[in-house]
């Protein structure tokens, strides 16, 4: 078997290996360190044996490699299979493939290959730049497809490239209708992997102190808002998630749900708050909903649990665009608490946080309870010296006592966690419910950023009568962080916001316009699920299974007839561009019109000759023709005026006189 260089080209080798580099780059740091190792020792042996000659590994050294391989992917990831591993082993697969790749159809193995490899990026980024790389790395993989298939020719890369964006522009319409038009299924293809749910973002499902004061690092998306009308203040924005009413003495997570437990009764009341919201994937059933979402308007797929929040019936893997309504007045549960949910709410370990329990005592023998005790608990945090910080000390064994008489400074879970314990020390149900809080507006756009640096935890109590109110401990403290963004806060104690949140950004303007792209992008691309298709075919008039499939089919017809109609012009010859070859066509046109046809081959002068001994009355006009266009082709004498010129006064002239000549 000949070796590969002799198949086909060096250069179409080495431009193989480098966009195979090109789009194995952004894996590098998703895989293994040992692997990234291995696939540029594998692309450097084939680069060397492409310039030095090296020879190729032998068979039963490549067989050690791949069960090696194979088996080092296993130890990795503990699995084959999957979103990280199955990428792995492919990825790791096309290294070890150029090790033995010797014949043209194996390069064709390879660059096919480069094709599934692109697409593997979409499992682990969906954001705008990774599709502009995308099709970037699409046209190099179908130049380099187009090379391949001239094996005895070298073209140059010029034409490769612009034979492939031409392709890639004529696939476009195509792609956009199919996009539209085609059913959605419920979550995207990249989220179908076993392992994709494997990575979360955003809010955790438990809380221990640090855990929110971890998030406020990120500056990461967790949605986006816009609101029909006039938005609701800062302070206002409590965007609902997960609650929290299981304490172990230091970490709050959501305790036992028993499945007969009946949605939270929620009487919304006051003006309506309509919303649009594209949600970050969360690997989660959380929905998060501006307090307090209306039953009577809850987004497809969802539904409002014991807890009144909101829960997507599935998992969100995906962007999720929904619409939710909230009423800001609101009353929850303000039904007599069940049995079960009062001991669930007030539940606490016997030997957690003595100190507070005989604070709580004092503060009932002197008849606080109720409403007051409340109010005088908020006091509390407001006359001592509390301090609202992202760098509180380190608690041990009893983290309630030590936060509440010794440290006083921490973050919103420090103050939430507190506060539901003294209440329930107290005697009032209460709980912890966790979310974002506040936002910011983008610049550009008519919508509000939540980011998770906006992250916060907050308390609910139950009174009779009243049901479950919120109350904010961190307002007590630091009003500003709920009137104000956490940005603006931070403003005043820059040695504990991050380097990258400090000072004024003079890039703004950008970054706004940059979030505005994405919005858009996340938006109508991301978010086109089963719901916004529905929403977008309705308002084209399309409104059931069979008009989608019926205009589909139609679509991809008129774009593949007038795709062929293109090609099938573009096949035709044009017309010359130069002005004595299109007036020598002409002239040609006029002697094939009165029966002398002629061919490329034959010579102007002896068309000419040929033409004057059959028509000795036109021999004067032919000449003049002929003798026009050989100066005006071959000589590099212009006269004036201009030949060309001429020559079309020539040729119009020899016309006439044909005509004339045929005329009765």
């Amino acid at each position: 078997m000949k070796p590969v260089d002799d198949v086909l080209p060096r250069p179409t080798l080495l431009r193989m290996l480098g966009v195979l580099l090109w789009v194995l780059a952004p894996h590098a740091l998703r895989l293994p360190v040992w692997e990234s190792a291995l696939i540029l020792g594998c692309l450097l042996w084939r680069f060397g044996a492409l310039q030095r000659g090296w020879p190729l590994p032998p068979t039963l050294l490549r067989a050690v490699l791949t069960f090696s391989a194979f088996g080092a992917i296993y130890l990795s990831f503990g699995r084959i299979n999957g979103q990280h591993s199955g990428t792995a082993l492919l990825v790791l697969m096309t290294g070890l493939k150029l090790l033995e790749m010797r014949s043209r159809r194996d390069v064709l193995v390879v660059v096919i290959l480069l094709y599934f490899l692109l697409l593997t990026h979409f499992l682990f980024s969906q954001e705008l730049w990774t599709l502009a790389w995308m099709l970037g790395s699409a046209v190099l993989i179908t130049a380099l497809l187009i090379e391949i298939q001239h094996r005895h020719q070298l073209l140059p890369f010029r034409q490769t490239l612009r034979m492939s964006l031409r392709l890639t522009g004529q696939a476009l319409p195509l792609m956009v209708l199919i996009f539209l038009l085609f059913p959605r299924i419920p979550g995207p293809l990249w989220g179908l992997p076993a392992d994709a749910g494997a990575s979360r973002t955003g809010i955790p499902d438990s809380m221990s102190p640090g855990d929110i004061a971890n998030l406020i690092l990120s500056e990461a998306v967790a949605f986006r808002v816009q609101f029909e009308g006039e938005p609701p203040a800062q302070r206002d924005l409590y965007w609902r998630g997960p609650v929290f009413d299981f304490f172990d003495g230091r970490k709050w997570e959501t305790g036992f749900r028993r499945s007969d437990l009946p949605a939270a009764d929620i009487r919304p009341g006051g003006r309506a708050l309509p919303y649009e919201m594209v949600l970050e994937p969360t690997r989660t059933h959380w929905l998060f909903g501006l307090e307090m979402t209306d039953p009577a308007a809850l987004p497809p797929e969802s539904r409002i649990n014991s807890d009144a929040q909101l829960i997507a019936r599935k998992r969100v893997i995906e962007r999720r665009l929904y619409r939710a309504v909230a009423r800001p007045d609101y009353q929850l549960d303000p039904s007599p608490l069940s049995r079960w949910a009062e001991i669930t709410n007030l539940r606490l370990p016997d030997d957690s946080a003595p100190r507070t329990r005989a604070l709580i005592r004092q503060w009932q023998d002197r008849g606080l309870a109720g409403s007051a005790l409340i109010d005088h608990a908020l006091d509390h945090f407001r006359s001592q010296p509390f301090r609202y910080t992202l760098r509180p000390p380190l608690l041990g064994n009893q983290p309630i006592d030590e936060f509440l008489f010794d440290s006083r400074a921490g973050f919103c879970e420090h103050y939430a966690s507190s506060f539901v314990v003294m209440m329930r020390l107290a005697g009032i149900p209460a709980r912890v419910v966790v979310g974002y809080q506040g936002g910011e507006p983008n610049a550009v756009g008519d919508y509000w950023v939540v980011r998770q640096s906006d992250a916060h935890a907050w308390a609910e109590v139950w009174l009779p009568q009243r049901g479950w109110i919120r109350v904010d401990p961190t307002a007590a403290v630091s009003p500003d962080r709920i009137e104000r963004s956490f940005d603006d806060v931070m403003a005043g104690a820059p040695a504990e916001r991050p380097l990258w949140q400090g000072g004024e950004r003079l890039w703004s303007a950008a970054v706004a316009r940059w979030d505005w792209f994405n919005a858009q992008w996340n938006r109508w691309v991301l978010a086109y699920g089963p719901e916004v298709q529905r929403d977008v075919l309705q308002r084209l008039g399309i409104r059931d299974w069979g008009a989608m499939v019926l205009w589909l089919t139609a679509g991809v017809a008129v774009i593949l007839a007038a795709l062929s109609v293109h090609l099938l012009r573009s096949r035709q010859p044009r017309p010359p561009r130069e002005p004595a070859v299109r007036e020598w066509q002409r002239l040609r046109g006029i002697l094939l019109a009165a029966g002398l046809p002629s061919s490329d081959s034959e010579g102007p002068l002896d068309l000419i000759n040929r033409a004057a001994r059959r028509w000795p009355q036109h021999a004067e006009a032919l000449q003049t023709c002929g003798r026009l266009y050989c100066e005006l082709r071959y000589l590099d004498d212009p006269g004036c005026p201009p030949p060309e010129v001429q020559l079309r006064a020539a040729v119009t002239h020899c016309k006439k006189r044909f005509l004339e000549s045929s005329s009765p």
